[in-house]
């Protein structure tokens, strides 16, 4: 008898380090009840510290910090086997860096699911899955770029993260605009004003969330015409010229967003200076502004321009070069 206990033990114990391996440590109650483990047992492994109970009727069989993989691996084995993975913790696996620290975990599963959301799970009942959701590298159902970027800007309440995930996703070719658009539409006007704005940001040409800024900041100005934003420049001699973020036609001035980001070796600084000197052999005047400058003295980089508008316009100097319409 005690020789037959000890084995069942074992089994029991193999079983549960299996499935402790093949699932990051996690594992369902159900899934320990049939690798032979009592509801008592569990739950005493739990209270001696050795076990944490993350989520009703999700154990991790280990007794350290759970890790990002492990915490979304839980959620969705709590939400079921229809969730998908969506929001700000996809577009992390997905390798987005200018993501708030939200440390949520959002999952849709289907409208008629009775899971409500608990602790770090956030459940979204739908009535359109997303249908190019696809495993990721943990084989968790995942939505696609474009739909886990709009549901992570309807849940998000500041415009300044709204705009830097949908500027970093289009310039990073995560999505193209014309799907973001398409998702934007489908996800109709519950919570989507600021993916909107963000959105007719993107359309107007701006590329960059430090563009955007720097855009709404010109925009603000009495003096200021119109600037067009990533127009393609040509000299009158049908030269192509460096593109610059924004463009006045009518006093031939270029700004530029300088972001360290970018000037992050001697090679990217020398790129830098050609494009200026490129600009500049054809008589555009090129203004730099920091992406902390337009952010925290947002006055004196509107009145640097404004000047330098009305000096070049009152002496006539512009460049000869054609751009795209203002926006």
């Amino acid at each position: 008898m005690v020789t037959e206990t000890a084995g069942l033990a074992t089994i029991r114990a193999n079983a549960i380090e299996t499935l402790a391996s093949s699932q990051l440590g996690i594992a369902t109650r159900a899934q320990l009840l049939a690798a032979g483990l009592t509801d008592v047992a569990a739950y005493r492994r739990v209270r001696r510290g050795v076990w944490q109970r993350l989520l009703p009727g999700i154990f991790a069989l280990f007794s350290g910090e759970p890790t990002s993989r492990q915490r979304q691996l839980a959620a969705m084995l709590y939400a079921g086997a229809n969730a998908q993975l969506t929001g700000v913790s996809a577009l992390r696996n997905y390798g987005l860096r200018y993501l708030p620290g939200d440390d949520r975990i959002f999952v849709l599963v289907p409208h008629n699911t009775r899971r409500k959301s608990v602790g770090f799970v956030h459940v979204r009942r739908t009535l359109e899955l997303d249908e190019r959701a696809r495993p990721n590298a943990d084989s968790l159902m995942t939505c696609a770029p474009v739909r886990a970027l709009v549901d992570a800007c309807r849940e998000l309440t500041e415009f300044r993260a709204v705009r830097a995930i949908t500027a970093e996703a289009i310039q990073r070719r995560f999505v193209s605009l014309s799907a973001l658009d398409a998702e934007v539409r489908r996800a109709g006007r519950s919570r989507t004003s600021l993916i909107r704005r963000a959105l007719a940001e993107v359309i107007a040409g701006t590329r960059s969330a430090p563009e955007s800024e720097l855009r709404a900041v010109l925009r603000s100005s009495r003096i200021l015409p119109p600037l067009v934003w990533n127009a393609p420049l040509w000299s009158d001699d049908g030269v192509r010229l460096p593109t610059p973020d924004g463009w006045l036609e009518a006093a031939g001035i270029a700004v530029e967003v300088d972001s360290r980001e970018y000037h992050l070796s001697p090679e990217d600084w020398q790129r830098t200076l050609q494009r200026h000197n490129d600009l500049g052999r054809y008589g555009v005047l090129v203004l730099h502004f920091t992406p902390s400058e337009i952010r925290n003295n947002p006055g004196a980089v509107r009145r640097a321009v404004e000047q330098a508008y009305l000096a070049r316009k009152t002496t006539a100097a512009k460049a000869h070069v054609i751009g795209g319409a203002p926006s």
